[in-house]
C-alpha cells in the first residue's frame, strides 16, 4: 500500500523543504498551493531526487472556503478505492497580513491560519481513518503569546495589528490542534504541532513595518526586529524540521496532542491553548464560520 502526504502551502519555503523531507522518509507527496507555476517548479524539485514515488501538485487557494470544500472532495475521492492509504496532512499554510483584508467577509488571517486548515483537517478525518497509523500536523508559531484571548468573534476589540491577528488565529489553531487531539486519541490518527521558529520566508518581510504591531509595542519594535533579524536568518530547511520530525519520527508513533519546537524536539504546548475554555469558544467559532455541510 502506497502512504501518501499532503501538504499545503509546499510551493517554496518552509513548506517546500517540508516536502522535500517528506518525500525523502517516502511517502509520495501532494503539494497543494494557489500559484501553478511554483507549484510545477515544486514538482519537479521534488522528483529531481529522485524519491520512491513521483510527487504531484492540486492548486487550490485555501483563502476560499468554498476551493478548500472541493479540494477535499478531491483528495477524498483520488483515495477511495485507490488501495493508497492517506498517513500524513501537513496544514503548512498560513500568512500575515499588514492591512487589514476578508474573504467573503471573514477577516483573512483568521480564514488562512485557522479556518481553512480546520476546515480542511475536518473534511479529511474519515479519509485519515482509514489510512490509519495517520498523522496530523498543524503548523504553529511563537506569536500564540501576543495574541488576544477572546473568540467570541473572528475579530477581537481594538485596532487592526497583523502581527497580533496572526497569533491569534494561529492560537485558534493550536488550541484546535490539542482539542482534536484528545477527541482522536485511540482511533489511529495522531495529531501534533510543530513551530518552526523563524526562518528567511516572504512573510517575515512584514516583520519590518511596524504597523503590524499594536502601539505598546511599537516603542520597542526597534529592538525586536533586530532580535527577530537574527532569528529568521536561517534556512527554510532547517525550519522545516520540526513539521518533517513530527509527520515522520517513528518515535512519535502512537503519541498525539504533541508540540515539536523549533529544535526539533517536544516541548511544552503553550498553555493558554490547553484551556478548554478557549477551545470550546474556538469550536463553536469554527463551525459558525466553516460549517462542515452547507445548505
Amino acid at each position: 500500500m502506497r502512504r501518501t502526504a499532503v501538504l499545503t502551502g509546499g510551493t517554496a519555503g518552509i513548506g517546500l523543504e517540508t516536502a522535500l523531507g517528506l518525500a525523502a522518509a517516502g511517502l509520495a507527496v501532494t503539494v497543494v498551493g494557489r500559484n501553478t507555476d511554483r507549484g510545477a517548479r515544486a514538482v519537479e524539485l521534488i522528483n529531481a531526487a529522485r524519491p520512491a514515488h513521483p510527487a504531484r501538485f492540486l492548486r487550490a487557494d485555501l483563502a476560499s472556503l468554498d476551493e478548500v470544500r472541493s479540494l477535499a472532495d478531491r483528495i477524498a475521492a483520488d483515495h477511495a478505492g485507490s488501495g493508497d492509504a492517506l498517513a500524513v496532512l501537513v496544514n503548512n499554510v498560513g500568512a500575515m497580513f499588514a492591512e487589514r483584508h476578508s474573504y467573503d467577509g471573514v477577516e483573512a488571517s483568521f480564514v488562512v491560519n485557522h479556518l481553512s486548515p480546520y476546515l480542511l483537517t475536518e473534511l479529511l478525518l474519515p479519509t485519515l481513518q482509514a489510512g490509519a497509523p495517520s498523522r496530523i500536523v498543524n503548523v504553529t508559531s511563537g506569536a500564540v503569546g501576543v495574541a488576544k484571548r477572546v473568540f467570541d468573534a473572528v475579530e477581537p476589540p481594538g485596532g487592526y495589528y497583523g502581527f497580533h491577528w496572526y497569533g491569534r488565529a494561529k492560537l485558534a489553531n493550536l488550541a484546535y490542534t490539542l482539542d482534536l487531539a484528545a477527541r482522536l486519541d485511540g482511533t489511529g490518527v495522531t495529531v501534533l504541532a510543530a513551530d518552526p521558529g523563524g526562518a528567511a520566508t516572504d512573510m517575515t518581510d512584514h516583520m519590518l513595518d511596524p504597523k503590524i504591531v499594536s502601539p505598546g509595542l511599537r516603542l520597542l519594535w526597534p529592538l525586536v526586529r533586530r532580535k527577530f533579524r537574527r532569528s529568521t536568518s536561517g534556512p527554510a530547511s532547517v525550519a522545516a524540521q520540526p513539521s518533517i520530525v513530527a509527520a515522520t519520527d517513528h518515535a512519535l508513533a502512537g503519541r498525539t496532542g504533541v508540540v515539536i519546537g523549533p529544535q526539533a524536539r517536544p516541548v511544552a504546548a503553550f498553555r493558554p491553548a490547553a484551556d478548554p475554555r478557549i477551545a470550546a469558544a474556538v469550536r463553536r467559532l469554527s463551525e459558525r464560520h466553516a460549517p462542515l455541510t452547507v445548505a
